[in-house]
């Protein structure tokens, strides 16, 4: 174990005076409507470990040395999970993943809102409550959004043959099959190995280690699926009917998520806000990757929910953390999250607009002293510096303007640079100790990474850097930033460790995304530099579902678009087969052999353009490299 240094002590210390953490009004709302407790680890049909709440309860009292206290009190609450009753008829489980699921009854069945990452922990909560409140077949499940943990777990609570079949309904925000596999697959290999940091999976629970993610704990780690939509929910759509209750919709594309719904659940006078508004500063910059979110758009979201719903709002519950009982205590958790957002945007933009850098206005800016004091503001997921600096990359890009900043060397050439003009590593290293005695972690952390990124095999200079990153760590009060640091530290010291690979293109990933979607990520893949002299077009129609897609190699980049009814196109190939073959055919080891060998397919002319393609795909590695060259 890494101790805290007297600088963390301190740091951690002194935010205990700034923040009122004598308020339990938090902890009372955790705790309320509490029916049953989680049942046990819940693990694959093969036995295989999936989600173990109990891993975390060490996480109470008062926050050790090596926690940020304000992280701890966040992670002490997301603690509190079990079966909860929101209001009879409502029911909510949280702390069996990093979401709550939450199911409404029905007329003759639960309505499931957000099914969690993976189906057996969406089928502990459904079996969950149907012991302890009422066993009902599943009449409808809503994704409120596109993203993996609001959907992942749908086949623990119904069946494709449900849906077929017309047993359960499916609701979702419009655009969202597009959002959710496209997220997923396009830069999803960079995204899910940089989640790992970001969630912690990496790190071992424990006061020195992983505590939780601020939005919940971690992720957990079943069967990844997707079953499409019955039901979309756009800007004309005001209200949609599910097995007797109402849900009074409203679209909220671009806010947390691209494609996103919340909604009034007037029978009960509650307001189901997604993932819009919860009980932390979210993400306007998500850390383990993603499209830059509008703070602007999410602020005015906010303010459209209070006023199309915020009168007849008694309730509301959301997919992550705690509900808000009480009329009045509703429409201030809304109006603090519209105003924080809101207060990130201009004030960033006001500075910008007086020629403030981003890394200058990141590291003055601060909420007005109600928002920093407001618990549900705070950073633990998000953070002030890191949504500043995405408001700035959204509206000005990575170019600060000054000329110095327009062609820096990459890490590794920087780093020698670097290293040799201070004077070679280790007088380095002897300035570095000095200040990381003095608690300057950040700026070791900033010179000693030019060491080890010019000489990676410098054991002295990867201890130095880690023990910087665990103190670092230790004071972070997002969990994503303590995560990041702990895992980078762990990486430093032990290497990257090769672990079974998560995937993101699972089987009902693929099925779901359009076919000119799978070809743009075909050419992705694609290794452009070795495929520069190809050309040759490809007429690909897929007889069972009616498309024709025109494919045209040129200077290394393969082109795609849909071919119309009636349309004549002259081209070197054609390829007739089905999309389910077409998408064995990209999952298969040696695609050029299948396609040649394979049943259920048939080409007429010259078939060497497409070989040539998928002789020339990549495959990406997941445990790249980060902390190191």
């Amino acid at each position: 174990m890494t101790p805290a240094t007297t600088a963390t002590r301190a740091a951690n210390a002194a935010l205990v005076d700034r923040l009122p953490f004598e308020s339990t009004t938090d902890q009372g709302l955790a705790e309320r409507g509490f029916i049953a407790p989680l049942c046990a680890p819940v693990t694959t049909a093969d036995g295989r470990p999936v989600w173990d709440s109990h891993r975390f309860d060490f996480v109470e009292g008062e926050a050790p040395d090596t926690a940020n206290p304000s992280l701890w009190r966040q992670e002490r609450l997301n603690g509190i999970g079990g079966l909860f009753e929101v209001v009879d008829g409502i029911y909510q489980v949280r702390g069996l993943d990093l979401s709550n699921i939450s199911f409404v009854r029905g007329e003759t069945g639960w309505v499931v809102l957000d099914p969690l990452i993976t189906a057996e922990v969406a089928a502990a909560a459904l079996e969950l409550v149907n012991t302890h409140v009422e066993r009902r077949p599943v009449t409808a499940v809503v994704y409120s959004h596109s993203h993996a943990d609001h959907f992942g777990g749908v086949r623990g609570v119904c069946s494709p043959e449900d849906v077929a079949a017309g047993r359960v309904r499916i609701v979702a925000p419009e655009g969202f099959t597009f959002e959710a596999v496209s997220e997923n697959v396009m830069a999803g290999n960079a995204m899910t190995r940089r989640a790992s940091y970001m969630y912690g999976n990496l790190l071992p629970p424990s006061p020195t280690g992983q505590i939780g993610a601020g939005l919940g704990k971690t992720t957990s780690t079943g069967t990844f699926g997707l079953l499409e939509p019955t039901d979309l929910i756009g800007h004309g759509d005001t209200s949609i009917v599910l097995d007797g209750v109402e849900l009074r919709t409203l679209y909220t594309p671009d806010t947390e998520a691209p494609a996103e719904f919340v909604f009034l659940l007037p029978a009960w006078r509650a307001l189901w806000t997604a993932e819009v508004v919860t009980h932390v500063q979210h993400n306007l910059y998500t850390l383990r990757g993603a499209q830059v979110r509008d703070a602007l758009g999410w602020a005015k979201a906010i303010g459209t929910m209070i006023a199309h719903f915020g009168a007849e709002t008694d309730l509301l519950f959301a997919s992550h953390h705690w509900p808000t009982w009480g009329h009045e205590e509703a429409l201030a958790l809304l109006r603090s999250q519209r105003d924080t957002y809101r207060y990130l945007h201009d004030e960033t933009l006001r500075r910008a607009n007086h020629g403030g850098t981003m890394l200058e206005i990141a590291e003055d800016l601060e909420l007005p002293p109600a928002l920093a004091r407001t618990w549900s503001s705070r950073g633990y997921y998000g953070s002030v510096n890191h949504n500043v600096k995405a408001i700035y990359q959204r509206y000005l890009g990575f170019f600060d303007g000054n000329p110095a900043t327009l062609h820096p060397h990459p890490p590794v050439e920087a780093a020698r640079r670097y290293v040799t003009y201070m004077g070679g590593a280790e007088a380095i290293l002897e300035r570095a100790r000095t200040d990381h005695e003095a608690g300057d972690d950040r700026w070791v952390a900033e010179v000693v990474k030019h060491v080890v990124f010019a000489d990676p095999d410098n054991l002295e200079a990867r201890e130095l850097l880690a023990d910087a990153f665990t103190q670092l760590g230790y004071r972070a009060e997002s969990g994503p930033w303590r995560n990041f640091y702990l895992t980078g530290a762990k990486e430093l010291r032990d290497g990257v460790l090769v672990l079974p690979t998560p995937t993101t293109s699972s089987p009902d990933v693929i099925a779901a995304m359009p076919t000119t979607l799978i070809l743009d990520y075909l050419a992705i893949r694609l290794q452009h530099p070795e495929a520069h002299d190809l050309s040759g077009s490809i007429l690909l129609s897929l007889s069972d579902v009616g498309e024709r897609h025109l494919l045209e190699l040129s200077n290394g980049v393969l082109h795609n678009r849909t071919v119309a009814d009636g349309e004549e196109v002259a081209t070197d190939v054609t390829i007739t087969t089905s999309r389910a073959r077409l998408d064995a055919l990209l999952a298969a080891d040696d695609p050029a052999s299948a396609l040649t060998l394979g049943e259920g397919i048939t080409i007429e002319g010259d078939a060497s353009p497409l070989l040539a393609v998928f002789d020339r795909l990549d495959q990406f590695p997941f445990w790249f490299d980060i902390v190191t060259p």
